[in-house]
């Protein structure tokens, strides 16, 4: 069973308020087990870098000015992640971004039901706690 661990990050909130990906990072696993494959790529988002964004990631708009755009990367992309299972933390963020992305380029969407979302698991499994990222390699001392 092959599934993709997939992560982006972006330019703010909402792809429908002009907001962009400014980066894909994404690992192949088999079984369970990284297979060593990955796919990632920083992003020219083609606009500013609003400083709260910036703050999340790190990533500002001098350092995106010569990377690619979308455009450029998308075949790979979709290549890679080929139709298998998308492992995605707060999958509906991601997947509404991606599927921007994508539309403007004239793509089909990636249908949500492919993704499992690990924030909608950790909420189930540990109600009322937080259920970030940090809040859970802290539960789990990762």
């Amino acid at each position: 069973m092959r599934e993709i661990i997939l992560d982006t990050e972006t330019t703010g909130m909402d792809p429908q308020s002009g907001h962009r990906v400014v980066e894909i990072g994404c690992i192949e696993m088999v079984h369970g087990v990284r297979t060593g494959k990955f796919f990632h790529t920083y992003l020219n988002p083609e606009r500013d870098m609003p400083p709260e964004a910036e703050r999340v990631h790190g990533l500002s708009a001098q350092f995106l000015k010569d990377k690619p755009v979308f455009a450029e990367q998308v075949e790979a992309f979709l290549e890679f992640l080929g139709n298998d299972r998308l492992v995605i933390h707060n999958a509906a963020f991601d997947m509404r971004f991606m599927n921007a992305e994508l539309a403007k380029l004239g793509f089909p969407p990636i249908a949500m039901e492919r993704a499992t979302d690990t924030v909608l698991i950790a909420r189930k499994k540990f109600p009322g706690s937080p259920a970030n990222l940090d809040a859970l390699c802290k539960r789990f001392n990762i």
